[in-house]
């Protein structure tokens, strides 16, 4: 019968001792070990399938183990995977419980959306700014873009308090008609 082929060996080549040792330990005790793990995982299978594999790589590490004068191979790994659980197990409860992503993702939704809903908000307000007079709209820049009080206003436009009172007056109410034409003010 022909000898397994190592999977990172090259083609035709033939498995080292290392690795015909651990085809023959997985071949014997990966079934049962994993059975064993699922049950102290409490069916957790990807856990238990982890615990396995670290199990074979501890035997591999530790070649005397496997000694059968030392005793059942398969009693010491499975101490070794109890061991693993156990381990893993205060390690799960020393940190905080994971969340997953779920709660991240809803946040990031939410401020894309209130971005977003901002952008259209702003255009919308900038399109109905432009459908004032150039007057009416120099008065609202001054006065609440520039946060200029009525005197400052007049001095940098160049006409009297008393218009710069009555344009902003008059432009609110253009710009409400506006925003109301295009739904958005009730």
């Amino acid at each position: 019968m022909p000898a397994a082929r190592s999977v990172d060996a090259p083609s035709g080549a033939l498995p080292t001792a290392d690795e015909a040792v651990i085809r023959a330990l997985y071949l014997e005790h990966a079934g049962p070990l994993l059975g064993y793990t699922l049950r102290l995982t409490a069916g957790d299978r990807a856990w238990a399938e982890d615990v396995v594999q670290e199990t074979l790589l501890r035997a591999w590490r530790h070649p005397e183990a496997l000694d059968p004068a030392r005793g059942p191979v398969r009693g010491w790994l499975c101490t070794v995977a109890r061991n693993l659980v156990i381990d893993n197990g205060r390690a799960r409860r020393a940190r905080p419980p994971e969340t997953g992503d779920a709660p991240l993702l809803s946040v990031a939704d939410e401020r894309a959306e209130d971005e977003f809903d901002r952008a259209l908000l702003s255009w919308e307000v900038a399109e109905a700014l432009g459908a004032l007079t150039p007057e009416h709209r120099a008065v609202l820049l001054e006065t609440y873009y520039r946060g200029r009080s009525v005197s400052e206003a007049a001095k940098v436009l160049g006409i009297p308090e008393g218009t710069v009172k009555s344009r902003t007056y008059y432009a609110l109410r253009a710009l409400r008609v506006a925003l109301e034409e295009r739904g958005l003010v009730p």
